[in-house]
């Protein structure tokens, strides 16, 4: 199952458990969509993803990972990633990043959006509105490419032609998924010499880029969790699970399966089934 890389290759079979665990991601991501609001803590937020997993049968990624305390990473604002529910009360015009990570059969799905809570900075919407096209010229290029570091190149390709000077988080980026949630290979949000891994039918992969209003300089705050923006510039985090296979390409956590953002990229979706 493993390549010489230690990349683990997936049969359809372990696909279809991935896009079952996608599916509940997707369902949790619909249900905290639906409740965000102002007034609402992230604890709250955090309680509505947790039944839909369990109601689902699955079961969170995210608890006791790594003692990680919760089920949902929720990041408020200049929280880039990691954000720990509690009662942070959610405030008109708040930038929230919901991350959620589901198991079904021993098989991980994971994704993550951002929302712009009302009376949003129109900066704000714009920087998740781009951090979001991103995401997807980065799948797009796993349909469209045959190595790894094309992600990288065509995330900045977004970022330079939104003309802004937003920040590409780094030390932070997306990742094989599986029989674990983290898996070789990391998908690097950013350009480098290194072309990466060749792209193979049975790779399952997160893309997940970060951006921010500033600097692309992060810190970890005392609770060992929540990453931080060093300048307090608000962030954006949108991500989602996407498998290889020998046809093309399929998002297992959109519930379409990608096919409406990839068609507008010119990419086909080729379900694994």
């Amino acid at each position: 199952m493993f390549g010489r890389d230690r990349i683990e290759y997936k049969s359809a079979e372990q696909v279809a458990h991935m896009r079952r665990a996608g599916l509940v991601v997707a369902d949790a991501h619909a249900a905290v969509r639906d409740a965000i609001r102002p007034g609402l803590t992230t604890a709250d937020l955090d309680a509505v993803a947790a039944e839909v997993i369990r109601a689902a049968g699955a079961t969170p990624s995210f608890l006791g990972y790594h003692g990680y305390p919760a089920t949902l990473c929720v990041s408020v604002n200049d929280e880039v990633v990691h954000g720990i529910p509690g009662s942070r009360v959610l405030e008109p015009g708040d930038v929230v990043s919901v991350d959620c990570g589901a198991i079904v059969d021993g098989w991980h799905g994971d994704a993550a959006f951002t929302v712009v809570l009302p009376d949003a900075d129109p900066a704000d919407v714009e920087l998740s509105r781009v951090t979001e096209d991103c995401m997807w010229a980065g799948i797009a290029a796993l349909a469209t490419s045959d190595r790894l570091g094309a992600v990288g190149e065509a995330v900045e390709d977004v970022v330079d032609a939104a003309g802004v000077p937003y920040g590409v988080v780094q030390e932070y980026v997306g990742h094989g998924i599986g029989s674990a949630m983290h898996q070789p290979p990391d998908v690097l949000n950013y350009r480098t010499r290194e072309k990466g891994p060749r792209l193979r039918a049975g790779m399952c992969l997160a893309v997940e880029p970060m951006l921010t209003r500033g600097s692309r300089m992060t810190q970890v705050l005392e609770d060992d969790w929540t990453v931080v923006t060093v300048d307090g510039a608000r962030a954006a985090h949108w991500e989602h699970t996407v498998a290889i296979g020998p046809d093309g390409i399929w998002v297992l956590t959109a519930p379409d399966g990608g096919a409406e953002r990839l068609a507008a990229l010119g990419v086909t979706v080729a379900p694994w089934e």
